[in-house]
């Protein structure tokens, strides 16, 4: 490995991946390619941006053009695939862009690096391929069970991955990770959502009984997880990235509450979204069999991340308006006038 590409290396658990390799691999030459959507952000490379192994391009990765034109410009070897729709909110609003980037964009990186004789791709996805889990713990070579259009199409880009390892021979390897926290992510999922808007004393709109399970993991514990897999992963192999951290989000809501001095008056029940899994669990095995285990544990984690948020007001304050703002109204207004606290 000598010169990577980072997809959606602007967003959340993508800048992270690329703030450590930037850092721990000063001999590798780090391109970060993001589209900068709505969840994208230059804010969240600022940390890197005036190192010598460090570039950034902006495109699309369903961009045939322009990926090919970004892979031989800088005679890329290897592909790490971030990029990716991510909201399960958003995705049962509007399926279209995450079959886009998250199938499409998967495809044309695949078909683009097949051309190009890319070394190695690492297809970065998620748990909730697995689908709700009952008891036990998922493991890689479990069915898939989508159950919805996000899960659906992390799937779907999986198993592109899978099809060209196949097919073509290329050295494709795959992590799922498990729900991810910390600094620099958008204020649309539960933690820095919560921790912002009870930083403002707004309601907190928790879906249900609050009694979904989810496992967390802290997002610099995922970027090493990452870098292992693709480093040392078998080809043709998945490993998943687990935080061994189980909560549920009612607890963890409270938790921030508890954090930040705030009062659990804050919280208002309101109606769950569709199709909304109640539980995800993976064991992290065969990727602790390469020497990888989250060092952080949840309650430190968490407490750090909030901490962030009350320091940070500067990167979050300017990204909660305009279509944040939209898609406050659309998700949680209507649900909100029925809540309960």
């Amino acid at each position: 490995m000598k010169n990577i590409l980072v997809t959606g290396g602007a967003g959340f658990i993508g800048s992270a991946f690329v703030r450590h390799m930037v850092a721990a691999y000063p001999e590798y030459n780090i391109i970060c390619y993001d589209k900068l959507t709505y969840a994208g952000n230059l804010d969240n490379l600022l940390p890197v941006s005036d190192e010598e192994n460090y570039q950034f391009e902006r495109g699309d990765v369903a961009d045939r053009l322009t990926v090919e034109r970004v892979l031989k410009r800088y005679a890329i070897d290897t592909i790490v695939n971030f990029a990716a729709e991510s909201h399960v909110d958003r995705s049962i609003l509007d399926p279209d862009a995450f079959i886009h980037t998250d199938v499409v964009g998967a495809y044309i990186l695949l078909d683009e690096g097949k051309k190009l004789g890319i070394g190695r791709f690492c297809q970065v996805s998620t748990d909730e391929v697995y689908g709700d889990i009952d008891d036990g713990e998922s493991a890689e070579d479990d069915r898939f069970l989508p159950n919805s259009p996000y899960a659906a199409s992390k799937a779907g880009g999986e198993l592109m991955a899978r099809a060209y390892a196949v097919t073509y021979g290329m050295d494709t390897v795959i992590t799922r990770g498990s729900n991810t926290y910390g600094p620099y992510q958008y204020p649309e999922k539960l933690i820095p959502f919560f921790t912002t808007e009870a930083i403002d004393d707004r309601p907190l709109p928790l879906y249900g009984d609050g009694k979904q399970i989810r496992d967390w993991l802290y997002v610099d514990d995922h970027a090493r997880g990452v870098d292992r897999v693709l480093h040392d992963g078998v080809s043709g192999e998945a490993y998943n990235l687990a935080g061994e951290n189980q909560r549920y989000n009612v607890e963890v809501t409270r938790r921030i509450l508890e954090i930040l001095g705030k009062p659990a008056s804050l919280v208002r029940h309101v109606p769950d979204r569709e199709g909304h899994d109640r539980r995800y669990a993976m064991t992290a095995a065969k990727a602790r069999a390469l020497g990888w285990k989250p060092q952080f544990d949840f309650d430190v984690g968490l407490q750090a991340t909030v901490n962030w948020y009350l320091e940070n007001e500067w990167w979050w304050r300017k990204i909660k308006k305009g279509e944040f703002l939209d898609f406050y109204r659309q998700q949680y207004a209507e649900r909100l006038a029925t809540s309960e606290s």
